[in-house]
């Protein structure tokens, strides 16, 4: 048994350095998210943009969908410095930070197309950096520690999103929107440094030889590992293992201003407890994987998704209750996070090291399917059924990831089956 199985403490798991490096670089991956949405959206709402033209810009974070069309690039060629993940994550790094900065040369009322095609650079590098970043971090982790990294790379990841969407504005009363800019676009060298301290995952296996090889082999690799039957069902399992929370996530916001409760406190609950609720469940995950590996946690956890959901229910039928309201939304974001931590620990065991930008980029892409995708008839469906019939589906809809479930991650097996072998192996940075 690898030592590192064997003492799986989360004092242990969460205390490594490596971890530490992890949070750093979560809070280099979310910097980039609201600088072409929300941020952006502030800066050309207060030049008198119209909302026609404002709400047509969400088009420019089309890349995130798209990065899988790119990731074998991370797979297939290695930077001259600093190894194959962080000498991508460093280019992207650099990148996104001149990008940021040039946001500043722009100005919404006369120079729209520019502004735009800026913006459409930063949400490429952005997704880039996350290519670079979720390979990293899968190939730097043992098995064990996969749902702890996940944690602390997700609690950085939204410092980041409250560190931009709250100081952007706080800035802009003070100073003028290019300026902001330009200093948010420093915060990346947060991000810059932990890369040269980082420790290199050690890639055992040589990289795919052409590009053609880093486009085919992922595939081949995966559905030779796990079988083609066992394949397709693992593709079903990611695509519908969340969807339950995402069904009901989808529709809590309208079903509560519908419930009578105003937007502040709306917003205010879900920006508050609801953030807390889902790092505290990300961590709790991510202890949970160290102590019961990551089959039994995923069986736990869709339980708990499910369950969560009759929360909502309970209130549709209560009416009105501001207390009844807080518990809903904190269980269920503390739901949302244990599946996501878990959902991420599964896609990082199925990732082959030669060829995890590819894969987990691929796999990551149908997670996201159920969230913005299958959740299409969710109103139609509250609409047509009323909110309790509507919260009871999405309490059922945590029961077809259960059938899968022996199929795929049985209880009495550690990982799940046709999972990648992975040791967490590194080698400090200065050796890299």
């Amino acid at each position: 048994m690898n030592e590192s199985t064997a003492n799986t403490s989360p004092l242990r798991i969460f205390g490594q350095p490596k971890m530490a490096v992890l949070l750093f670089l979560g809070f280099s991956s979310g910097l980039p998210f609201y600088l072409t949405s929300k941020t952006l959206q502030g800066w050309m709402t207060t030049a008198k943009v119209d909302l026609a033209t404002i709400g047509f810009f969400s088009l420019v974070t089309l890349p995130y969908s798209l990065k899988f069309v790119w990731a074998p690039v991370m797979d297939r060629y290695v930077p001259p410095f600093l190894g194959r993940r962080r000498g991508w994550v460093l280019i992207t790094q650099v990148l996104l930070l001149l990008a940021i900065a040039a946001m500043s040369l722009h100005d919404p009322q006369t120079g729209l197309k520019m502004l735009a095609v800026n913006a459409i650079a930063i949400a490429f590098f952005s997704a880039s950096q996350d290519i670079s970043l979720d390979a990293y971090r899968t190939d730097v982790l043992e098995t064990r520690e996969m749902g702890a990294g996940a944690a602390v790379f997700v609690m950085g990841y939204r410092i980041a999103m409250i560190t931009t969407g709250a100081l952007a504005f706080f800035l802009a009363d003070r100073i003028a929107w290019p300026t902001v800019y330009v200093v948010l676009s420093l915060l990346l060298i947060v991000g810059i440094v932990t890369t040269f301290v980082a420790p290199e995952p050690v890639l055992s296996d040589a990289p795919p030889r052409t590009l053609a090889e880093a486009v085919v082999l992922p595939f081949a690799d995966f559905f030779q590992r796990a079988g083609v039957l066992r394949a397709l069902l693992v593709l079903l399992f990611i695509v519908v293992y969340k969807y339950s929370d995402s069904l009901a996530g989808s529709m809590t916001t309208p079903f509560l201003l519908k419930a009578g409760f105003s937007q502040s406190e709306v917003g205010a609950v879900f920006l508050g407890v609801g953030v807390i609720a889902t790092i505290a469940g990300v961590v709790v995950a991510g202890a949970a994987i160290g102590n019961f590996g990551i089959n039994r946690s995923l069986w736990i956890f869709v339980v708990f998704q499910g369950l969560s959901n009759l929360t909502y229910y309970g209130l549709s039928l209560a009416g009105k209750n501001h207390a009844f309201m807080v518990a809903a939304v904190i269980t269920e974001n503390f739901g949302l996070g244990l599946v996501t931590g878990a959902m991420t620990a599964y896609l990082m065991s199925m990732c082959n090291k030669r060829f995890t930008a590819t894969q987990f980029a691929l796999l990551s892409s149908l997670m996201a399917a159920s969230r913005d995708i299958l959740v299409a008839p969710a109103g139609k469906i509250a609409e047509s059924l009323g909110w309790p019939s509507f919260f009871l589906i999405t309490v059922a809809m945590a029961i077809p990831p259960l059938v899968l479930l022996p199929f795929i991650a049985p209880w009495s097996r550690d990982v799940p089956i046709g999972a990648a072998p992975h040791t967490g192996e590194t080698v400090p940075a200065r050796a890299a």
